[in-house]
């Protein structure tokens, strides 16, 4: 796609919206540097990257993309065999543990939803995960490049060394700041001059304590001194401070050779990560301007549904109807100045620059695009002062470029073709245009004002009028878009509407020629049709909303009486039992009466089987319900059915109690509290579990004395504004004990007290830096933080 045209269609402008919302830099560039692919399987596939990431917006919030520095500079450093710095190491780890989060986060997934993405799964897979390069990096660096205590046990020690010493200088020295000595002092702190620690004595005083003198205010009454009594401790100190940093040298360097192997996979998983951010800022940018995802056709058809363009304002912006390529492949606009036309044609420019790169568009839902090979378009004034060109002449000039580059798969766009000079010449001109790309075959969309363009259009196979509909009785354009419908001069109506005098009126319309005026009464004729044919469309829409909403009752009243009839089934089933079972009590009783009748001889002979058969047939007059053709029966014996494990209620003990194993057919062994008993199956019926309400207990573990304070802070369990003011307080009292880091731990949960903690660590004056836990000591769920 040419350069100009991208930029006469605003592309460059949704390009700067895409990338606000990228999270890298990388992204960002990515996003600034899209283009519009060509082939349709490329744009498919960038398509459905973009649904895959809308889909997970909707489930799952999006994945963990985060931001990320550029460590390609890093990489050639590496190369080349140079040392990186703890920030740069830092960077590259960063880099492995998004793209580790990444690839943790797509896995859990695919294994908890059903829903299956299209593309996304394909790019993380090429994530290239160095679980042992991630933990070398995570134990001796922070996230801000400094070299923590755990990179190794010699560094571990000069720091416990350091901190023991610094500890004893400051012990030493706060006995002059507190005690009798701190008369000769111009205030009584502890502070450094030269990466030593000294105390500011008064000029008059200052060989009281002997040692060095460091430095002098400018006023020259204070003198920093570092007394004779810490000079040796302040020596070790300073030598362990050495050691360590020739310590945290060996580390670097140990860890840029243990990197270096990797470049080739850093830096590819450096390029997926940025566009992951760019499919994600796809995702997020498409939600931002409701946008759709587009179709893309394989018969290069174009049906854009209430297409919008998505720089204008959605509350002011114009939807329209937007189809080519299908029964036509050829629209000729017409319509007044300023009445859409321009933007129509842009719309229809940009929505496919956007599917083509990938994007949602600013359509309803089932919209179509075509793949084109080239999007070519005139629009706008193309004079140029500086070239001596006239605004005809540099119509041409593109319209001739045009012309040299346009196939049967490219889009052509015209906005005023042959505008700019004699109106006669102009229009011949503009017919010949589209004869030639017409035999050419691409699809073109071209506005005019010339009449002799709506006749074309009426009589030339493939080719369609349209125009931007104006309102007559309020003298405003309405900016919608009528394919099929040429427009038609409105300037006498409006003439007369402002107040012109009707014989001027009539006059113009005669002078006006017999061909002219046949097109002017043919359009409005037109007009009259479509607007009866809307007028018709709307009252069967109607009709079709209220038939859909009376069926939709309809299935509802249907279904409650599948329901009524089931039960009144039921009903009228238990009562003809009853009736069944009194029946065939009364009937027991009399063939019992005949048989005993028989066997004492005092009555008649009665033979046995008659005694058999009419018991079977009174039998058989009990009808009991089919659980089979039944579907309430169905449901309410399913949820009866008994297993062991099940909790249920006894009936004869009125207690719950927990089924072990079933005796036999009609028997059950239940645990009731400590004894176990059989139960008959009757006695039985199954409840619901109780719940466990038992309130759960946390213990915060802060001292609200001094020295006794513990290094840890737990959080969880308690609400926010507890929780903020547990913080507060635990801080000041981890800085009055001197604690050089701390750690607070407030668990995953809603990420509300998370939230709150790092929001507060910001905004501390006396914090160095803060970082969560690594994963074996609670990861997100907690946060050390490194004092000043």
């Amino acid at each position: 796609m040419h350069t100009r045209v991208l930029a006469t269609l605003d592309y460059p402008e949704v390009l700067h919206q895409l990338a606000s919302y990228t999270v890298s830099d990388a992204g960002k560039r990515l996003a600034l540097a899209l283009t519009p692919d060509d082939t349709a399987g490329a744009v498919q596939e960038n398509i459905d990257r973009t649904a895959d990431a809308m889909a997970l917006h909707r489930l799952k919030g999006g994945y963990p993309i985060t931001k990320t520095v550029d460590i390609t500079p890093h990489l050639k450093r590496l190369q080349i065999g140079a040392t990186l710095s703890g920030s740069e190491l830092a960077q590259i780890g960063r880099v492995l543990a998004v793209a580790a989060s990444i690839k943790n986060f797509f896995s859990d997934f695919a294994d908890d939803q059903d829903q299956m993405l299209r593309a996304l799964p394909d790019l993380v897979d090429q994530l290239v995960d160095l679980p042992a390069v991630t933990r070398a990096l995570n134990r001796a660096l922070d996230e801000d490049g400094t070299v923590l205590d755990t990179a190794s046990s010699k560094l571990q020690g000069i720091r416990t060394g350091m901190r023991q010493t610094e500890g004893a200088v400051r012990t030493r020295l706060e006995q002059y700041t507190r005690g009798k000595e701190a008369q000769y002092l111009t205030d009584a702190i502890i502070t450094l001059r030269d990466d030593r620690y000294v105390i500011p004595v008064k000029a008059e005083y200052k060989n009281r304590f002997g040692g060095i003198v460091h430095d002098q205010s400018a006023s020259g009454q204070t003198f920093y001194i570092e007394p004779q009594a810490v000079l040796e401790m302040n020596n070790r100190l300073r030598q362990l401070q050495i050691d360590e940093k020739r310590e945290i040298e060996r580390i670097l360097a140990e860890l840029a050779e243990l990197v270096a192997p990797y470049t080739n996979e850093l830096k590819a998983n450096a390029d997926i990560l940025a566009e992951l951010d760019l499919v994600n800022a796809k995702a997020q940018y498409a939600r931002a301007i409701n946008a759709t995802e587009p179709i893309i056709d394989a018969d290069r058809y174009v049906d854009l549904i209430q297409a919008r363009h998505p720089l204008i304002d959605p509350k002011k912006v114009v939807p329209n109807d937007i189809y080519l390529g299908k029964d036509f492949h050829t629209i000729v606009v017409t319509g007044p100045n300023t009445g859409g036309k321009t933007i129509t044609l842009k719309t229809l420019g940009l929505l496919e620059l956007m599917a083509q790169s990938g994007m949602f568009i600013p359509a309803n839902e089932d919209s179509h695009v075509a793949i084109y090979d080239e999007i070519l378009a005139d629009i706008g004034d193309e004079q140029s002062i500086e070239q001596s060109l006239s605004t005809f002449s540099g119509h041409m000039k593109n319209i001739i470029s045009i012309l040299h580059v346009a196939t049967k798969r490219s889009l052509v766009l015209f906005d005023e073709l042959g505008a700019g000079t004699d109106p006669q010449e102009g229009a011949s001109l503009a017919i010949a245009v589209l004869d030639y790309l017409g035999a050419m075959g691409p699809d073109v969309v071209a506005t005019t004002h010339y009449p002799e363009l709506k006749v074309y259009g009426y009589n030339t196979p493939q080719t369609i009028n349209a125009s931007m509909e104006f309102d007559i009785t309020t003298l405003q354009p309405t900016y919608r878009l009528l394919i099929g419908t040429p427009g038609r001069s409105n300037a006498f109506d409006i003439a007369a509407r402002l107040g012109l005098n009707q014989e001027i009126v009539d006059r113009a319309k005669q002078l006006l020629d017999g061909e002219s005026q046949n097109l002017n009464e043919m359009i409005g004729d037109l007009e009259n049709q479509r607007k009866a044919a809307e007028t018709e469309y709307h009252e069967l829409r109607h009709q079709l909303d209220e038939a859909t909403t009376l069926h939709e009752q309809l299935n509802t009243a249907f279904e409650e009486f599948l329901k009524d009839k089931d039960t009144q089934l039921q009903k009228a089933q238990q009562q003809a039992d009853k009736l069944v079972d009194k029946a065939q009590a009364k009937a027991d009783k009399i063939i019992a009466d005949l048989r005993q009748a028989q066997l004492t001889g005092s009555g008649s002979s009665v033979k046995e089987d008659k005694l058999i058969a009419a018991r079977t047939a009174l039998k058989d007059l009990h009808s009991t319900p089919s659980a089979k053709n039944n579907r309430v029966l169905r449901r309410e014996k399913k949820k009866q059915t008994l297993r062991p494990g099940d909790d249920v209620q006894v009936a004869s003990y009125g207690t719950v109690g927990t089924l072990l194993s079933k005796s036999d057919d009609t028997h059950w062994e239940v645990q009731l509290g400590i004894l176990k008993m059989k139960v008959p199956t009757d006695e039985l019926t199954k409840v619901e579990a109780p719940e466990d309400k038992e309130p759960k207990r946390h213990i915060v573990n802060v001292s609200n004395r001094g020295p006794a304070i513990s290094p840890t802070l737990d959080l969880r369990g308690k609400r926010y504004e507890e929780a903020m003011h547990d913080l507060d307080q635990y801080m000041d009292e981890a800085l009055l004990a001197n604690y050089p880091t701390v750690t607070i731990i407030h668990g995953k949960g809603t990420g509300a007290i998370r939230n709150g903690v790092q929001e507060y660590l910001k905004q501390h004056r006396q914090i160095k830096s803060y970082k969560y836990a690594p994963p074996e000591a609670g990861g997100d769920g907690a946060t050390i933080v490194v004092f000043k």
